[in-house]
């Protein structure tokens, strides 16, 4: 089908191509994803849009998806860039690496960000010259690594000359071009005019019937109307019941139609170039033959393109719709199909994974040898970041086991591996396979280990699952598996400290904390008394947290150390050793822990007032999250984003966050979400002059019985708690719920516990200290001089007052904490002084990202060290600075720095 036969009706879309060819001459790039069904004329589109690029002396770049390549890491993505083998040569050495080691030139263990950050630079480096369009078809056939490099890269294209336009049919599972939130394009059918028009254009003599039984079948599917008319044996049943196939089968029929009325030799080419169809010319011809029997020539090819089914691409053959290449291998004898298989192994000796999957295609049956070479094949598979080939490999390697056990093992393995990338759909299916009946108590663990990943929120009856994790630890560790063991009592530990776990919280904890060795020091050990026992044992945990950062520095050991300190309360501590995790899956491109990790330690920063730091890494968090399928943490991040949003008094903000947090099904049941949440909506409601409700929604995180409870966290909203108390003129009421604090305070000696302590002691029992722990603490220590200066004033002690207001002022101002800075501002004029509007900051007309890009800059990183940290191009960090320069009123670099300071 030529390029214009689809295009019926798309002058709207070729418009909008236009459109963007245009944007990336201007350096405003884009990327889009068309969708649709078979034949639905995505190909034409992307046809044209290659041509028309070209003849704008552009540089155009193809790939194609190959289902036969769809578990060869970065086939279509070396397919992609082979036209840039110079341009990759000039990468600096790290990116120069990481992009020859994906391609099996030469040795390393690239991640898979390492080759997606080198992929986005050699793209945006070679559009300096002219601008590049980068043109994808057959998307859901690209091999995963490839796809989740090309969705980066996709995503991070709008300040250079580059547009990338893929094409790929309607959503699949797992897609990560719709996970990433790329924009796209749904192709629909033709118009009724259009369509007859094209059908009369190609069949201009058929019978007023048939042409309406055509229409009727086609619904408006370019390809069928094209295509359906030239299959005599589809005319002659067009009237027939068996018309009434699905479009795709019809259109797959009349195709096989077109190739029975070849011959033998022509068959066997086909169905070679179906079984690969990115072999060479000369690699096919010699595969074929060897299947038919007799030599196979490029005539038999002429006469297969004669019959419209292949045609030339390059120095390539391929078939002029993917339908086609479907209909033959489909419907190929399967005898014939493995004879092909292990007729292209024989070709491609010297291509030995494309090798090894043929031959896994062309056995039926165990065969130990092959499924330990495909075992030999994941691991070089995980080691080049292609964790999904690595998953396929597995998982064929498990069916080619003849040991149902040793079959499971591998399954397990392949599904571990799925969900560290978090391919859910695929976890499952892999679970679906797999024989729980060969599963011992070691695999068992496994199992529910990959379970408490990708079904997490699924399981609504916390304490119960607790309670089965514990015993299939206690299981695993007696079947001689320590580390299992471990795995599992921090999943259930985690359950405990995040989730309601039912009337008797209490014993899920206990049984969770007695498993954990009483003595030990590790991280691990530490974090999960952290998250069981904070209560009864955090004094000692907080205590003992110290020791264990100086015998362990690992990335794994900062990480459980800065999430026992988190939890417990302690949050100077805890963003210390939670950055050193951050900086580690930074340097490593590891986005889906780094998601993870920023969630967590600016969770931290919120209490500590680190706010402008805290809004930029939550937001680049939110974005990872959703890059990577790590959807709850993209809930968590924004709902920490409402929160500082509700601080800084940007009230209808929080609230919409707030609600899209609230109606996230990942958000049910998470108790420390609902109580942040509360948090949030009391602060809102408070700032907005509601106290009674303020009060209701606060005070509700102290009823057991409530959603909103959190046995623990309650006690850090104590100081919004008792502000709102004090609105309301109910201080009595918040008197009698926090009644247990003191005591709690003594016993944990939590930082947050102390300070939320030391609050109600000023607030409700008239102290005036601000010397003890809240003194280091500057939002909570300028909240108690604003109740003091109030006090003060109220006592007529106008000096002493306007001491406390100015001060409290200053620090909220710094802080950017409106509400409570027009608060001082009011008692202040009420104690006789006026207090001028605060005069926003510079670096506050900066969006997050541009914040972060600013503040590495000043702190002398080169725009190519900001790239890497923040997974971007080097040309986007300085398309940022130029916007930001005159934002902050420099113009130059060093300036940078200065200008910062000034504006906090």
């Amino acid at each position: 089908m030529r390029a214009g036969e689809a295009l019926f009706g798309r002058d709207g879309e070729l418009a909008l191509l236009d459109r963007l060819l245009a944007g990336a001459a201007a350096e405003r790039g884009a990327a889009l994803v068309i969708r649709g069904e078979p034949g639905i004329g995505k190909t034409a589109l992307l046809t044209w849009l290659a041509r028309t690029a070209g003849e704008r002396g552009m540089r155009v770049l193809t790939s194609s998806g190959v289902e036969s390549e769809s578990r060869l890491p970065y086939a279509a993505l070396h397919q992609l860039l082979y036209p840039l083998a110079s341009a990759i040569d000039a990468l600096p050495p790290v990116h120069r690496a990481a992009l020859r080691a994906a391609f099996g030139q030469q040795e390393g263990t690239p991640d898979l960000y390492a080759v997606a950050l080198a992929a986005l630079e050699v793209v945006v480096d070679t559009a300096v010259d002219r601008p590049v369009v980068l043109v994808l078809d057959d998307l859901h056939w690209l091999d995963k690594a490839s796809a989740d490099v090309l969705a980066f890269v996709g995503r991070r294209i709008g300040s250079d000359a580059v547009l990338a336009v893929g094409g790929t049919r309607t959503v699949a599972l797992d897609d990560p071009q719709r996970r990433a939130d790329l924009p796209d394009l749904e192709l629909g059918r033709l118009t009724a005019a259009d369509s007859a028009a094209l059908l009369d254009s190609h069949a201009p003599r058929l019978s007023p019937a048939v042409r309406d039984r055509f229409l009727a079948e086609a619904a408006g599917n370019p390809l069928a109307l094209v295509e359906l008319p030239r299959s005599a044996a589809v005319n002659a049943v067009a009237g027939s019941p068996s018309a009434a196939l699905p479009l795709n089968n019809r259109l797959e029929a009349a195709f096989a139609a077109r190739v029975n009325d070849l011959g033998v030799r022509e068959g066997a080419l086909l169905l070679t170039l179906a079984a690969d169809a990115a072999c060479n010319v000369r690699r096919l011809l010699a595969a074929a033959s060897e299947t038919a029997g007799e030599p196979v020539t490029l005539s038999d090819a002429q006469r297969a393109m004669d019959a419209g089914l292949i045609e030339v691409a390059g120095s390539s053959l391929r078939f002029r719709h993917p339908l086609m290449r479907s209909a033959v291998y489909q419907r190929a004898p399967l005898l014939t199909r493995l004879a092909v298989h292990r007729a292209l192994a024989g070709q491609l000796a010297d291509f030995p994974d494309r090798r090894l999957w043929h031959l896994a295609s062309a056995t039926m049956g165990p065969d130990p040898e092959l499924a330990a070479e495909l075992e030999r094949y994941a691991e070089r598979a995980g080691r080049r970041g292609a964790t999904m080939s690595a998953v396929s490999a597995l998982h064929r390697a498990g069916e080619l086991t003849e040991q149902p056990a040793a079959a499971t093992s591998l399954v397990l393995r392949a599904a571990e591996l799925a969900s560290e990338i978090g391919a859910r759909h695929e976890v499952e299916r892999l679970i679906t396979e797999s024989d729980p009946s060969a599963l011992g108590p070691v695999e068992r663990a496994r199992l529910a280990n990959i379970l408490e990943v990708v079904r997490y929120p699924a399981y609504r009856d916390p304490a119960a699952r607790v309670r089965e994790l514990t015993d299939l630890a206690v299981a695993a560790r007696d079947a001689g598996s320590p580390y299992v063991f471990t795995q599992l009592l921090w999943r259930a530990a985690s359950r405990c400290f995040f989730q309601d776990t039912g009337p008797d919280p209490a014993a899920a904890r206990g049984r969770v904390a007695a498993l954990a060795d009483p003595d030990g020091d590790d991280p691990l050990t530490l974090a999960l008394l952290a998250y069981t026992v904070p209560e009864e044992r955090g004094a000692e945990v907080l205590g003992r947290l110290d020791r264990a950062a100086e015998t362990d520095q690992g990335p794994e050991a900062m990480r459980f150390l800065g999430s026992a300190a988190l939890v417990l309360g302690d949050f100077a501590r805890s963003t210390a050793w939670l950055d050193r995790a951050v900086a580690d899956a930074r340097a490593q491109g590891r986005l889906a822990v780094l998601a993870r990790l920023l969630s967590s330690t600016n969770w931290g920063r919120l209490w500590l007032g680190e706010w402008d730091r805290a809004i930029a890494e939550l937001t680049e968090a939110r974005t990872l999250a959703r890059e990577t399928g790590e959807a709850f943490y993209a809930v968590a991040a924004q709902t920490s984003i409402g929160a500082i949003s509700a601080l800084r008094g940007d009230l209808d903000s929080a609230q919409r966050l707030l609600d899209e947090v609230a109606a996230s099904p990942l958000a049910a049941g998470m108790s420390y979400i609902q109580v942040a949440m509360a948090q949030a909506r009391g602060l809102v409601h408070l700032f907005r002059g509601d106290a009674h409700r303020a009060y209701a929604v606060l005070a509700a995180t102290f009823d057991p019985v409530s959603p909103v409870f959190h046995r623990y966290m309650r006690w850090w909203l104590v100081p919004d708690l008792i502000d709102a108390a004090a609105a309301a003129q109910r201080p009595d009421d918040a008197r009698d719920l926090i009644i247990g604090l003191p005591e709690l305070a003594a016993a944990v000696r939590a930082p947050i516990v102390v300070v939320a302590a030391e609050y109600a002691a000023v607030v409700l029992d008239g102290g005036e200290d601000l010397t003890g722990e809240i003194g280091r603490w500057p939002l909570y220590r300028a909240r108690l001089q604003l109740h003091l200066g109030r006090r003060e004033r109220r006592r007529y002690r106008t000096t002493e007052a306007r001491d406390l207001l100015r001060s409290a002022r200053e620090t909220f101002d710094a802080l950017g904490a409106q509400p409570w800075a027009e608060a001082a501002r009011a008692e202040l004029r009420a104690a006789g002084e006026n207090s001028g509007t605060r005069v926003s900051a510079a670096r506050e007309s900066l969006s997050p990202q541009e914040l972060q890009i600013a503040t590495l800059a000043a702190d002398g990183l080169t725009n190519r060290q900001i790239a890497e940290r923040l997974f971007l191009s080097h040309r986007t960090v300085g398309s940022h600075l130029y916007r930001i320069y005159p934002k902050l009123g420099v113009t130059r670099r060093a300036q940078l720095a200065g200008a910062l300071a000034n504006s906090v």
